[in-house]
C-alpha cells in the first residue's frame, strides 16, 4: 500500500475508523490504516483541527466535525468511484494501489464522468465496508490467492 498524506485521505480514514470503532478514531488505528507514523497522524490532525474539520481530544482520538464529515464522505465517494471504475470496468488487477494514487489528482469533472460509467448506487459512500477496506459493490475478486 502507498503511504498517504493528503488532508482528504486523512479525513476519509478518520471517517472509516470512526464508523468501525463507533467512536473517536485513535491515533494508532489511523497510523496503521494510513501506514504512517503516529507523529505524522498527530501533525495532520492538528492541521485539520485548525481548519475546523476535526475535533481532537488527547488520549481519546479524533472525531470529524459536521464539515469534516461532509468532506470525508465526498472524498470516500470519489475513492469508491475510482476503485469501482478501475476494478469493474477496466479490470485493473492492482486497482487499490492505482485508486489510492489517483484519488488526489482526480478533479470533480472527471469524478462525475466516471460516476456515470459505473452507475453509482444511492448508498455510496455507505457502501464502503471498513472490514474489507473496499466498496461492497466491487465485482473484481477481493480475495488474496491461497499459497
Amino acid at each position: 500500500m502507498v503511504a498517504v498524506n493528503t488532508a482528504d485521505q486523512y479525513l476519509k480514514a478518520i471517517y472509516v475508523v470512526q464508523r468501525a470503532e463507533n467512536g473517536p478514531a485513535a491515533t494508532g488505528a489511523l497510523a496503521d490504516r494510513l501506514e504512517v507514523s503516529p507523529a505524522s497522524v498527530n501533525e495532520m490532525i492538528g492541521k485539520l483541527a485548525d481548519r475546523g474539520l476535526v475535533d481532537h481530544e488527547k488520549y481519546k482520538g479524533a472525531s470529524l466535525t459536521d464539515e469534516g464529515i461532509v468532506r470525508a464522505r465526498n472524498a470516500l465517494q470519489t475513492y469508491c468511484i475510482i476503485e469501482r471504475f478501475l476494478a469493474n470496468v477496466l479490470e485493473v488487477e492492482e486497482f487499490r494501489t492505482e485508486a489510492r494514487e489517483l484519488e488526489s489528482v482526480i478533479d470533480e469533472t472527471v469524478g462525475d464522468r466516471l460516476d456515470t460509467i459505473i452507475d453509482r448506487r444511492s448508498d455510496c459512500p455507505d457502501c464502503f465496508d471498513p472490514e474489507s477496506d473496499a466498496c461492497e459493490y466491487l465485482e473484481f475478486c477481493l480475495e488474496e490467492p491461497a499459497d
